[in-house]
């Protein structure tokens, strides 16, 4: 508590405990999270980008087919300019196919597209992969 006299503030007496323990406990916190996140930074492997892609839905659009996706990178590392390629096979030969390319995927995390189509997928096999991407 402050008092105030002849302008001057003063404390009326010492600090209690909560004041204290809401010090150490915050000081804990700091040095505790300044560790966790050396650590990471020392300790982590830098692991070239892998994805993996899954269809999430297939819907007729005017003058075509979507086709949407998610990509994610398990890896470490961001990949830029990421190119997925998505194709349609019937009996092993391809129908047709088409590109998106992704700006960044970052690492160890997801994101989300669709390839269109002018031919309906159908029951066709629909083949999307990750054909090539950069090092940021």
């Amino acid at each position: 508590m402050t008092t105030t006299a002849k302008n001057r503030h003063t404390e009326a007496r010492e600090p209690r405990l909560i004041e204290w323990a809401t010090g150490v406990v915050s000081a804990i916190l700091v040095v505790a999270m300044i560790g966790w996140v050396g650590y990471e930074a020392w300790m982590d492997e830098d692991m070239p980008p892998e994805f993996s892609i899954a269809i999430t839905a297939r819907t007729q659009v005017e003058g075509g087919y979507r086709v949407e996706f998610d990509i994610a990178n398990k890896a470490t590392v961001t990949a830029a300019a990421v190119t997925v390629r998505g194709e349609i096979l019937d009996g092993g030969n391809m129908v047709e196919d088409a590109d998106v390319t992704f700006d960044y995927v970052p690492a160890e995390s997801k994101s989300s597209g669709a390839i269109l189509f002018s031919q309906d997928p159908g029951a066709r096999e629909v083949r999307i992969r990750a054909v090539g991407y950069t090092d940021p």
